[in-house]
């Protein structure tokens, strides 16, 4: 007899079962594959399961990023056009070059990535900013200015009928009533910074404008000339200044808000004391806490004196014929108030003049200037002064003295002497809106007038000078401003009584 189990039968038995398992075991891994298994400890598919959730992970990430990319794109673009902050969801044309599967991202995350995206931008804007102008030295160079349009209408005569600064009387059959525009008041600035020099840093400033006369061609009026207002060199340590050139005058060192008068300050020969004078001074800072301070200055200056010069051949004026420079200093105290600094100043001024044919005077000044912030949004400022012979700073409606003819030997000579000063009251309504009133007057004094008819180069006969304005300024963005100014203007005079003279203004202006 056979034997059943014979081992070709036992090796087909054990084959048959061993392909059983191994289908089996082929067909739960692809179970486990396609469908969510149960929690399991075996290490392959607990490895299986890890690595398809990372790829799960990894596909959603770079949706989120070609998404987020998209986003990006779209307003670092619009944020370069614009330079401010973009507004509103994803353009539509990076909606559809993302993902339809994509889902939008928390808005806190859209948030953040746009601030970093912003401040991203502004770096690079202002690293272009700052090395945009090429200098012949290594040093930076900074480019500012405003370019300015003025459209003007006047109601009665005036000085100039752009810049007004004092009411003329009326002629007879000559039109009181004119209607103009100008750009002549742009300005253009220049800053370069220095190198270090004995602890200090060094740097320097050039402001032009084209308020220097118009040329003798037709339509001339339009071609302003270009004048320099300020030419300056600085030395700053951490508490002391010392400044060389040609700059505002430290001792009076505020002007009523408006961008109808930059040719001039507002209020030019109605009590605002005011100079572009070539000077040197020093200036100290003491802290008396984290919240007030207390700044000295002290300096000498080009003795001006208010005379027009010659065209081309400046003669030596009244001031500079003394041989002695003017001298001024002024001390301050400052606090901060509502966030705003609170300023109070106080100031001196001499100057010697030699007026030829043995004429000399003694020309001074008292003055005090304020900055008060009256609520966060509400401040005063102003300025006072009296003093005598400061036609050269706007004072005495731009006269120093006044003669009792024309100027000899036999002539008397009278040093004028005045009183005036003007404030202004600022609301700032929001960040962008602000508005402002003020009132201005400069005032001779009578006694010095009467009988001394002739001044060089203003009229002599004026008694006081009036000013006042209210202007709305509003910036849309911060290289943009818009404005209205209505001003009035009232000038006495002994002859003529005291004409009148309204002026609006519009402006636009764009800022670099």
């Amino acid at each position: 007899m056979k034997r059943k189990n014979s081992l070709p039968g036992r090796i087909r038995k054990f084959g048959t079962m061993g392909l059983l398992l191994f289908w089996g075991s082929i067909n739960g891994w692809a179970q486990a594959a396609s469908t969510p298994a149960p929690q399991s400890t075996d290490p392959m598919t607990e490895a299986v399961r890890d690595l398809q959730d990372q790829v799960r992970e990894l596909r959603t990430a770079v949706v989120e990023l070609r998404s987020e990319a998209g986003q990006y794109r779209a307003e670092t673009e619009q944020l370069r056009k614009e330079l401010q902050a973009a507004r509103g969801a994803v353009p539509p044309e990076a909606a559809a070059a993302s993902p339809a599967s994509a889902a939008p991202a928390p808005m806190e995350e859209r948030v953040s990535s746009l601030e970093e995206s912003s401040q991203l931008l502004s770096s690079k804007l202002d690293d272009q900013y700052q090395t945009k102008v090429e200098a012949a030295s290594k040093y930076r160079i900074r480019l500012s200015g405003i370019v300015l349009l003025n459209l003007f209408s006047n109601h009665g005569r005036v000085d100039s009928q752009d810049v007004p600064t004092w009411a003329i009387p009326n002629i007879p059959n000559v039109s009181g009533q004119t209607l103009g525009a100008t750009m002549r008041q742009s300005e253009v600035g220049l800053e370069v910074f220095g190198p270090h020099l004995a602890g200090a840093r060094t740097s320097g400033s050039l402001q032009l404008d084209f308020s220097g006369g118009s040329p003798n061609t037709p339509n001339g009026v339009n071609f302003g000339l270009v004048r320099m207002r300020i030419a300056s060199m600085r030395m700053d340590w951490k508490d002391t200044s010392i400044v060389a050139g040609q700059e505002n005058a430290f001792f009076s060192p505020l002007s009523p808000t408006s961008f109808a008068s930059l040719a001039v300050p507002a209020f030019s020969y109605a009590g605002n004391l005011w100079g572009w004078i070539p000077q040197v001074r020093v200036e100290h800072r003491f802290d008396l806490s984290e919240s007030q301070s207390i700044t000295l200055q002290g300096g000498i200056m080009d003795n001006v004196t208010g005379e027009p010069p010659t065209a081309f051949a400046p003669f030596a004026q009244a001031g500079e014929s003394s041989g002695q420079p003017a001298y001024a200093a002024r001390v301050a105290w400052t606090r901060n108030v509502f966030g705003m600094p609170l300023t109070l100043g106080t100031a001196g001024y001499y100057s010697r003049q030699n007026w030829s044919f043995d004429h000399s005077v003694d020309g001074w000044a008292a003055m005090t200037d304020w900055s008060v912030p009256l609520a966060r949004r509400v401040s005063l400022t102003g300025e006072f002064y009296r003093g005598r012979a400061l036609g050269g700073l706007g004072g005495g409606v731009g006269r120093s003295v006044l003669f009792s003819g024309n100027p000899s030997p036999q002539a008397q000579l009278r040093a004028l002497n005045s009183v005036g000063g003007w404030s202004q009251v600022k609301v700032r309504a929001t960040s962008k809106l602000e508005f402002n009133g003020a009132l201005g007057v400069d005032n001779p004094f009578a006694a010095d007038v009467r009988g001394f008819p002739l001044s060089p180069g203003f009229p002599a006969p004026l008694l006081q000078n009036r000013s006042s304005l209210v202007n709305v300024i509003y910036r849309p963005r911060s290289d943009l401003l818009l404005s209205g100014e209505y001003r009035h203007l009232r000038t006495f005079d002994i002859d003529a009584g005291s004409p009148t003279a309204d002026q609006v203004n519009l402006m636009m202006g764009i800022l670099f």
